[in-house]
């Protein structure tokens, strides 16, 4: 296992491909850690240098006081990226990763080649819907809100095979404290007005059957920025990574070729 202690947190990741490779960092969702990119790393180009890593509060990273932010979530990253020598790298954030990447390409834009923002957007959920889902975890664990979760990650026929208990088992063992103070952070974040100020290339996806991250709100944010590339995946929900690895990994193919990412 990997760790670096970067931006006064203890992070773990996980580094594949060639050292001189072009870089590509995966960050994921709320309530899940890096092995939510597993499937699909096996159907990108070859010769990529892959990064993902594990959230600050999330998988095997250092849990710590006090309040987040998006903005120091994206100082975490813009952190490992530089203690790695990995820039400039084509980020990709699915869900809260989403919000991150946006953040990271807003404050450390000479560290990115490239934006993915998947199944995000410019600002997810509101004060109250963030608060009520933190009063359920306060009070009975995350299991308490796998049921629910999994009804919003998953299409109904991805549910129907029972293929979503492993990750109702990922989220349920996720820190309680790390998934509470990253619901504080989306509760708090919003970029509407930041992002049209992007300059970089950026690749937008959503998922026709998402139930946290609704389509018209993926592609809303892709209209805000410049040039912004936009992509639907009709048998997706939250996690098209997992649900419909080939497509997704296909629609992140073509955008690291259109920009020269790859070889």
């Amino acid at each position: 296992m990997l760790t670096a202690t970067v931006n006064n947190v203890n992070l773990h990741y996980a580094l594949s491909g060639p050292k001189d490779g072009p870089a590509v960092v995966f960050a994921n969702s709320l309530g899940t850690d890096l092995r939510l990119w597993d499937e699909l790393l096996a159907l990108l180009p070859a010769g990529l240098r892959v990064l993902r890593y594990d959230k600050r509060g999330h998988g095997l990273s250092e849990e710590t006081p006090g309040p987040c932010s998006i903005e120091l979530l994206a100082d975490d990253a813009a952190a490992l990226i530089e203690h790695l020598g990995l820039g400039p790298a084509v980020f990709v954030g699915l869900s809260i990763g989403g919000l991150i990447g946006q953040a990271l390409a807003l404050r450390r834009p000479e560290l990115l080649a490239g934006l993915v923002i998947s199944n995000s957007a410019a600002k997810l959920g509101d004060a109250a819907s963030w608060q009520d889902r933190i009063d359920r975890v306060q009070q009975g664990g995350l299991p308490a809100i796998a049921e629910a979760t999994m009804e919003r990650w998953f299409s109904p026929d991805f549910r129907a095979g029972g293929s979503d208990r492993l990750w109702a088992r990922m989220l349920a063992r996720q820190p309680a404290g790390g998934y509470g103070a990253l619901c504080r952070a989306l509760a708090a974040a919003d970029l509407r007005g930041a992002v049209p100020a992007l300059r970089l290339p950026v690749q937008v996806i959503a998922g026709a059957h998402d139930g946290a991250a609704p389509p018209e709100i993926v592609r809303a944010t892709a209209g805000l920025i410049p040039g912004a590339r936009f992509a639907l995946i009709e048998d997706a929900a939250h996690i098209p990574c997992v649900e419909t690895p080939a497509e997704y990994a296909a629609i992140i193919t073509r955008f690291l070729e259109e920009i020269g990412h790859v070889r």
